[in-house]
């Protein structure tokens, strides 16, 4: 297990879509161990395969004290006709926090590292973290789901960040 470094935002690898874990083997449960470890901070609260610069379809997540893991997950269900507009940050966006609309329950379905299925599901921020880790996987990142004046003044910060 290692503490791995998180991919920020410019790094190409946050807007490529991850592809399907066929095979258990050593490089994926290293990743699986490596995700673990890696969200395993305070103030973590999910981290996506290539958040670590892996494109592999996982995601980890540390949400009060409950940490896990899911493989080539996907969404099941999205409650989406009800939305929670919250503030909304990134490890990948350092420092950067945004209201963000997302479905106020979801349902993810996936597996663990011995095929076993895996359930992760949940209202506010479980619903928040499952669709904002499978943005990750798909190559996403929140703040393209920012209103287009919140998503500019975000883009403002970030080049403010890299200039100073």
């Amino acid at each position: 297990m290692a503490m791995r470094e998180i991919r920020v935002i410019g790094d190409p690898v946050l807007r490529t879509p991850c592809e399907p874990i066929t095979v258990i083997d050593e490089r994926v449960r290293t990743l699986i161990d490596d995700l673990l470890e890696t969200v395993d901070y305070e103030g973590r609260a999910g981290l996506a395969g290539n958040q670590i610069g892996v494109g592999l379809r996982a995601f980890s997540w540390n949400i009060d004290g409950d940490i896990g893991y899911i493989i080539n997950p996907e969404i099941v269900e999205n409650a989406s006709e009800f939305q929670d507009l919250a503030d909304e940050g990134c490890l990948s966006v350092p420092g950067l926090w945004y209201p963000c609309e997302r479905p106020l329950y979801a349902k993810a379905v996936g597996t663990d590292l011995d095929g076993n299925e895996v359930i992760v599901e949940g209202e506010d921020i479980w619903a928040r973290l499952i669709n904002h880790e499978v943005d990750h996987l798909n190559g996403k990142l929140y703040i393209d789901r920012l209103t287009k004046e919140a998503r500019r003044e975000a883009m403002r910060e970030l080049r403010a960040q890299i200039d100073s």
